[in-house]
């Protein structure tokens, strides 16, 4: 595994390792691809352990996915999540590699654009806990949030994306209403 790059949290930036792929697939990566890359990676211990902790802000470090995917290491205090969120026209997996993550799912595809608000059906809701060893991968418009909900617990969570996240659109929730609030592009958060 090769080394070079930067960890970034909520607060500030902090050196930490990046992990290198030891093949390119010779085409683009597909869910079942970036789905054995977050679990090998997520086996990895002591990448892992070398992930900084921030007790109260979530903390990443940017990885080398295969295929030229995007890939994050992230590490989520007690309390933390993402909030409602999609990730564009990428398809996605990861895999929590220590505690324990919750993901809320829509079982429903959004449209790409042209609106603000939507009223959600009953049925369209999931959840999964995703404990040490657990992932799963989803498509392309796959809304979700995924939570630390422990108390006193920091969880550690390995994310592929291909493409490179072109963006992520962000949600918010009350009830069966879903409200759109922002774009953001990769300026926003590399």
């Amino acid at each position: 595994m090769s080394v070079s790059s930067a960890a970034v949290s909520a607060s500030q930036p902090v050196a930490s390792p990046v992990l290198t792929p030891t093949a390119a697939p010779v085409s683009a990566p597909t869910q079942a691809d970036l789905l054995d890359f977050v679990r090998r990676t997520a086996a990895d211990a002591d990448l892992i352990a070398s992930l900084p902790l921030d007790p109260e802000g979530r903390t990443w470090v940017r990885l080398e996915g295969p295929g030229g995917s995007e890939a994050w290491l992230i590490g989520w205090p007690p309390g933390t999540g993402t909030g409602w969120h999609d990730h564009a026209e990428s398809v996605g997996a990861f895999v929590t590699a220590a505690g324990e993550l919750k993901e809320n799912s829509l079982a429903v595809r959004l449209p790409a654009d042209g609106w603000k608000t939507l009223e959600l059906a009953d049925d369209v809701d999931r959840a999964r806990r995703l404990p040490s060893g657990k992932g799963r991968s989803f498509g392309r418009h796959h809304v979700h949030e995924v939570l630390n909900e422990t108390a006193d617990q920091h969880a550690i969570s390995v994310h592929a994306y291909y493409p490179p996240l072109p963006q992520i659109r962000r949600f918010s929730r009350s009830g069966p209403i879903l409200r759109l609030e922002q774009v953001e592009r990769p300026e926003d958060w590399q």
